[in-house]
């Protein structure tokens, strides 16, 4: 049985069996001794996008200790769900980020708290996923929008809906303000010229 660990775009925990490319955490452990989850959906504003695989370190899923470990399609996901890179395991990733992050609000080198507090209030509306309304026309390729109840990756001219198993049908770019799930820094990171991960599927 899938335990319910999947990451949406929208930042929801799914079950399915299908499987993701990037691993994450989010903040620590938030699930119950019998690997279901409550109400709650994360330990703290510490929302990271890992390697699947770091050094041959070995941990049991939704175990009895440790954290609760999420897992992602893939870096663009995690992205729109409002999550970031991790320094330990993708500081290349992690170090380009914070770089852009500086150049796109005009200070020195966030920490990681800077980042995570400001990301916090993005993706969240109280336990809800917080909706940005953007003009389609300025939005940099990997950001992600909410359309009829879906999720869509931009990718050059077109739209990719996003499901649990890859990216399927291809649509025209929207014209217009759209709803964006990609917090608004990390749009304008993306826009830098930041490079995520994408499913194989959108290739």
């Amino acid at each position: 049985m899938s335990l319910q660990n999947r990451v949406t775009p929208f930042g929801e925990l799914i079950a399915t069996p299908a499987r993701g490319t990037m691993f994450g955490i989010r903040g620590g452990r938030f699930h119950r001794d019998d690997r279901t989850l409550g109400q709650r959906r994360w330990a703290s504003r510490r929302w990271i996008c890992c390697l699947l695989s770091f050094k041959g370190r070995r941990h049991h899923v939704w175990g009895p200790r440790g954290y609760t470990d999420l897992f992602f399609l893939d870096e663009v996901t995690a992205l729109a769900a409002g999550h970031r890179p991790c320094f330990e395991c993708r500081r290349a990733a992690a170090t380009a980020f914070a770089q852009r992050w500086a150049q796109t609000k005009g200070t020195a080198l966030p920490y990681v708290d800077d980042m995570d507090r400001v990301l916090q209030a993005e993706r969240l509306d109280g336990r809800a996923k917080r909706l940005h309304r953007m003009p389609a026309a300025d939005l940099p390729e990997g950001a992600m929008i909410a359309h009829d109840g879906a999720a869509f990756a931009l990718q050059g001219t077109h739209l990719l809906r996003w499901s649990e198993s890859g990216y399927a049908e291809k649509l025209a770019r929207p014209r217009g303000t759209v709803d964006v799930l990609t917090p608004p820094s990390t749009v304008a990171i993306l826009r830098a010229g930041y490079q995520p991960q994408w499913h194989p599927s959108a290739a």
